[in-house]
């Protein structure tokens, strides 16, 4: 059962906290998945690494890096000239918010990258990407723009119809 009333606010060194260690958690991810692939694609089967194993890795890499520090600056706290904290930066654990995409992308390119230890073809799961950000891009900025009423006017022939269908329906009773 959920709990009655408002929900809880975050204090900002509980913010501060939480996401260094969302931070250290998915730095592991991202070391962990690297190393693997690296020891196995790069080291154990070298001679039978081919352009596109080490296309593959920089690829991954500059996501990592572009998620990790994107996510690294929206994290950045400020502190005051005594040294307490007076922000704790943006919550990146904040449900509906722009982190959970960049550790959506972090998971999905950690998936993808320890999976194509087996086969490079695993890669092509990583359109599903752009793929939800198309989605998301139609779902929340497109597909409204596109089926949004061009004009105000179009509502007083529907009030109009109503008050006819009303007045029908009072007439039957």
């Amino acid at each position: 059962m959920a709990p009655k009333g408002k929900a809880g606010t975050k204090g900002k060194k509980q913010i501060f906290e939480e996401n260094r260690e969302t931070l250290r958690f998915y730095l592991r991810i991202i070391l962990g998945a690297s190393a693997v692939y690296a020891v196995v694609n790069l080291v154990i089967f070298y001679p039978a690494a081919s352009a596109w194993t080490w296309l593959a890795f920089i690829f991954s890499s500059v996501v990592y890096g572009t998620s990790y520090r994107s996510m690294n600056s929206m994290a950045k706290p400020s502190f005051a000239d005594d040294g307490s904290l007076a922000d704790g930066g943006i919550d990146l654990n904040m449900e509906q918010g722009m982190a959970e995409h960049l550790k959506d992308v972090i998971l999905l390119t950690a998936m993808v990258q320890v999976l194509s230890c087996f086969s490079l073809y695993v890669w092509y799961f990583w359109l599903l990407a752009p793929g939800r950000a198309l989605y998301l891009l139609w779902v929340n900025i497109l597909g409204p723009w596109f089926t949004a009423d061009s004009s105000p006017a179009g509502q007083e022939p529907n009030e109009k119809k109503q008050r006819r269908q009303e007045r029908r329906q009072m007439k039957r009773f």
